[in-house]
């Protein structure tokens, strides 16, 4: 831990670094790989819609031997159409039947009471519209539009428009990998899904906003001078919060990953797989879309502007003439110094120099 801690310092410091903007082509890659694989996903499978979405009966038994294949079989005898077939805890199951009536379901009920060998009243039922499904899901949508335009908004006054244009495509990109893994993996979409996939918006924008204000801080006169090229600086940024974006999301993973693997797939919670499930993805989805998307992207933009080429020329002229190098990678073990420097960019921060009181102070009377 002392070692993080130190390599922490030290990528804050910008002593070490590693070439993030640099390597952007490949984690672009990487990114449309996995949007096109959960695009796919969601067009060939489609999502998993509940039975909040499309309308019919929910019924629970407690304290059943039934397997949740024989519960299937059973359900879909009664019904007469595919069922879902949920455990809950250890012994008991959840059974959702889509589009029937509440005639349908009492006798799906009364079925369902004569295979398990129970009396119906074991048996908790719930009839469900799917009006309730649709106000929910219009609801989201309405959210979500009014989020985006208030975030790209928001960022575009208060650091610049390229930067909520990159938050943008970041956070369209952690949405659509979540939703796509949801289709890939089958989990059913409930309200709880909704509820889960609008909290990650503000999980997804949390680490990008901190990156972007130090990026804002420390390209401030960043023209005046010859050390540092745009891109260069946007590494400065993300190696100096690196370690608290690795930090900040590994906690707030930990107990996701809790309700998910253990509430879940031991305890057999639907609920808890629907919210658990879009939390996890959008949460890891976002701390890698802050540093390898949103950045270099704002980098990219950047380096395009009329003065950020004629600094890069410079920059290059610069050390072709046997100038300043740029900051060591992970792998260099001696720290840049730019105390010793008078060609040290004013975008690093001020400096905290030294009073010098010369001649203050001093015993009157000749010296010796």
């Amino acid at each position: 831990m002392s070692k993080l801690g130190t390599l922490g310092a030290r990528l804050h410091r910008g002593e070490i670094g590693y070439d993030f903007v640099g390597k952007r082509f490949i984690w672009y890659g990487i990114s449309i790989l996995i949007t096109i694989t959960a695009i796919l996903g969601l067009s060939v499978r489609g999502l998993n819609m509940g039975i909040e979405f499309e309308g019919g009966a929910v019924f629970t038994i407690q304290h059943t031997n039934v397997s949740v294949s024989q519960a299937e079989k059973y359900a879909e005898t009664a019904a007469g159409h595919d069922a879902i077939v949920q455990k809950l805890g250890k012994d008991g199951l959840r059974i959702q039947v889509a589009t029937i009536d509440t005639a349908a379901a009492d006798k799906v009920s009364a079925k369902l009471a004569t295979d398990f060998g129970i009396p119906e009243k074991n048996i908790a039922g719930e009839l469900v519209g799917p009006s309730w499904g649709d106000q929910v899901a219009n609801k989201a949508w309405q959210g979500l539009v009014v989020f985006m335009i208030l975030v790209v908004l928001y960022l575009a006054i208060a650091f610049e428009w390229r930067m909520a244009l990159a938050a943008l495509v970041a956070l369209i990109h952690d949405i659509t990998i979540t939703v796509g893994i949801y289709a890939l993996v089958g989990f059913e979409v409930t309200p709880g899904t909704v509820i889960g996939l609008l909290t990650i918006l503000g999980y997804s924008l949390y680490d990008t906003v901190v990156v972007f204000d130090s990026l804002k801080e420390q390209t401030k006169d960043i023209t005046k001078q010859t050390r540092w090229t745009y891109s260069e600086i946007a590494d400065r940024s993300i190696n100096g919060t690196l370690v608290r974006s690795i930090n900040t999301t590994v906690v707030a993973l930990l107990p996701v990953a809790g309700l998910l693997f253990i509430g879940g797939g031991v305890l057999g919670a639907g609920m808890l797989n629907d919210i658990s499930l879009s939390l996890f993805v959008g949460l890891a989805a976002g701390a890698y879309s802050s540093i390898f998307i949103a950045t270099p992207l704002v980098a990219d933009l950047k380096e395009r502007e009329p003065e950020m080429k004629a600094l890069r020329k410079r920059v290059l002229a610069k050390r072709a003439q046997g100038g300043d190098a740029p900051v060591p990678q992970v792998s260099d073990e001696q720290p840049y110094d730019d105390e010793d420097d008078d060609s040290a960019p004013a975008v690093v921060g001020p400096r905290n120099q030294p009073s010098r009181n010369r001649g203050r102070g001093r015993p009157s009377g000749k010296r010796r």
